[in-house]
């Protein structure tokens, strides 16, 4: 009843879900990439990527992410959805049915407004775009609902998944102990029973009729487009997490799957690289067409005098008709879960034909151009921000390496192989500028190999610290 508050919510919810949508193609991209590369061109995008590398920070990140967009697009919905029996402009019928009765019209403008536009920019000015102090609160806003713990129950899925593989999940924090884990597994248990919850209605709902699935579907082929279409979602939503990850890792790093290399080269080498972006367009508009599927089968149609759910009490029904059961259901199992698994595993989640052809279907549908705009605007907000390419600040993984700056996720490999230096106590947690100067100047290399040498023959370092001072002092005279 107030079109003009409706009006600004809407913008504010379209505003801040594409902050939330572009922030997460940096988060992803640059960590691993050392932070110290950009600290002083950046601060921004530093302070933020220092806390978000630190420990499992990304993980809770994305957690908090996941569900915070989906409450800025109800927010949207709300805001911006059509009423009942709606006209505009005096347009034909089937134009309204197609735009306003479907809500057609509504998934476009968020889409391109609202998540695609950033998304293009994102994936490939990652340092520029989260260079402002409105992503570091959009980040810390995503930090708290992920404290809450309404959707912990994907890190015990996440766990299990990885014991199953035989590949278990390496937290990079220490174990948690005393009232750490309790409250940490009292937050599980209580998504678990909230997700569970939420299952039983929907699928009591499907069976006896009361969703808003079309007439004449039987019910096992609702319930297999609901899970089938569920994993498909879920692989796309893991696939761009894994494709941001490693965007950033040379071709070493990528490992020789045939089909981690097939999509690899797909991805990023041909379209000069425009193909990341790309997949997110067709990507968001195969994410859509399952969702619309999905929300039926999810959202609750009670006709007046049937009972109610479950014979649930009326506050409790009149709740679910608005889908926040579906809302976590698909966060949770077709969201979350898949984007910590790809995550902790990004190239193997690459190293199978199911992404391939995934990847093949969402190029596809960018090629319809049904979605063109997003470029277009993606492009307007790239020239007024001025976001340069991520390559112009920090080289690209081949030149970083050629001038010695290793990234974080490397270092602890490369380090003891390539140095030799690991006869020096604690080198290893020597200030990384060091341990960089050590890797790229051969002299400091070879001063710090003679040292360690005669610390492990027993001998003093002393001449050689005497030799290297002269050897300096030399170079000072002849300049």
């Amino acid at each position: 009843n107030q079109p003009i508050i409706a009006l600004v919510l809407l913008w504010v919810g379209i505003f801040w879900l594409s902050m939330i949508e572009g922030g997460q193609a940096s988060h992803v991209g640059l960590a691993p990439i050392d932070e110290e590369l950009f600290k002083d061109s950046h601060p921004t995008t530093y302070k933020i990527t220092h806390f978000c590398n630190k420990g499992d920070n990304l993980d809770r990140y994305l957690l908090g992410r996941q569900f915070g967009v989906i409450f800025v697009v109800f927010c949207i919905n709300l805001s911006g959805g059509p009423i009942a029996d709606a006209d505009l402009w005096g347009l034909p019928g089937w134009v309204q049915q197609i735009f306003f009765g479907t809500g057609f019209a509504m998934i476009l403008f968020t889409c391109m407004v609202g998540q695609l536009n950033t998304q293009v920019n994102a994936s490939i000015c990652m340092i520029d775009f989260i260079n402002n102090y409105i992503s570091l609160f959009t980040f810390w806003c995503c930090m708290v609902v992920e404290f809450v713990g309404i959707v912990h129950s994907s890190y015990a899925i996440q766990l299990a998944i990885g014991q199953m593989a035989g590949k278990p999940i390496q937290s990079r924090e220490p174990p948690k102990e005393g009232f750490t884990l309790l409250f940490f597994w009292a937050r599980v248990l209580f998504s678990f029973a909230l997700l569970g919850f939420s299952l039983v209605v929907t699928i009591a709902a499907l069976l006896d009729g009361k969703t808003t699935m079309w007439e004449g579907v039987p019910v096992i082929v609702s319930l297999i487009l609901f899970f089938g279409l569920m994993s498909v979602v879920g692989m796309l939503e893991g696939m761009q997490i894994a494709f941001f990850y490693v965007a950033k890792l040379s071709e070493e790093e990528r490992g020789s799957n045939t089909w981690a290399n097939k999509t690899c080269d797909l991805l990023y080498n041909k379209r000069n690289g425009l193909n990341l972006p790309g997949f997110m367009i067709g990507r968001q508009l195969c994410v859509v067409s399952c969702f619309f599927i999905v929300a039926r089968v999810t959202t609750q149609d009670i006709a007046e005098g049937e009972t109610n759910v479950l014979g649930l009490p009326d506050p409790i029904q009149n709740f679910l008709k608005l889908g926040f059961q579906g809302a976590l259901i698909t966060t949770i199992l077709a969201s979350i879960t898949w984007q910590l698994v790809a995550g902790a595993f990004p190239v193997a989640f690459l190293s199978t034909p199911i992404t391939y052809i995934l990847l093949v279907i969402c190029l596809t549908l960018e090629g319809t151009g049904i979605c063109n705009g997003a470029w277009v605007l993606g492009a307007i907000f790239k020239k007024a921000f001025g976001y340069q390419l991520d390559e112009v600040y920090i080289g690209t993984p081949e030149e970083r390496r050629a001038r010695g700056n290793k990234d974080d996720s490397q270092r602890e490999i490369a380090l003891p192989v390539e140095t030799g230096f690991h006869g020096l106590p604690q080198f290893t947690d020597a200030p990384k500028s060091l341990r960089d100067l050590a890797e790229s100047d051969p002299e400091v290399g070879n001063y710090l190999s003679s040292v360690a040498n005669s610390m492990k023959a027993g001998g003093s370092a002393a001449p050689a610290v005497g030799a290297a001072a002269s050897s300096y002092d030399d170079d000072e005279v002849e300049c």
